[in-house]
Parts: structure tokens; C-alpha cells; sequence
């Protein structure tokens, strides 16, 4: 099988920082008080920076099983966290149109 683990930590990280610059600019624009748009990419952020952190402890620790383990956990949160990056681009979307 073979290892996710560094796929999602590259994938995780670049996309925590996409997150990011969301957040910021929908902090500049003042855009953030009239959509829930800033919420889904806050809560997107913090599951792309929960993924980072596992898949890390899975591409570090020795033990198969909890590598197996570490793995899981980070490919889950990273799913979650695209769902909520792709609502936040839908609700983007809503709002220009």
C-alpha cells in the first residue's frame, strides 16, 4: 500500500495557506459580516492544519499500526476540510451572482 501520509501533508499545507488568504481578504473587503463565508474557511484551516499535524505524525512514527492509524485520522480531516472549501467557494458563488 502505498503511504498517503506526504501527499496530504503538501496538499494540507498549501491549502491551509489558500484558507488563509480567504480569510484575509474577506477581512479586508469587509465582506465577512454579511456571509458565513469566513466561518467555513476558518473551520477549513483549522482541519487542513489538524491534517498537517497527523500526517506528519504518521510519515514520523515507527509503529505500523499507529502510522496506519495517524494516516486515517489526517486523510479524514483533510476530506472534511475540502467539504468545507468547497462551501465556502459555493457560497462565494451565491453571493457575486
Amino acid at each position: 500500500m502505498e503511504k498517503k501520509s506526504p501527499h496530504i501533508l503538501n496538499a494540507s499545507s498549501n491549502l491551509l495557506g489558500f484558507s488563509l488568504v480567504i480569510i484575509t481578504s474577506l477581512k479586508i473587503s469587509k465582506i465577512s459580516q454579511t456571509t458565513h463565508l469566513d466561518e467555513f474557511a476558518g473551520v477549513a484551516c483549522l482541519f487542513f492544519a489538524f491534517s498537517c499535524f497527523f500526517s506528519f505524525l504518521s510519515i514520523r512514527t515507527a509503529k505500523e499500526t499507529r502510522n496506519i492509524q495517524f494516516e486515517k485520522i489526517a486523510d479524514y480531516l483533510f476530506l472534511t476540510a475540502l467539504l468545507c472549501i468547497v462551501l465556502s467557494v459555493l457560497i462565494l458563488i451565491v453571493k457575486i451572482m
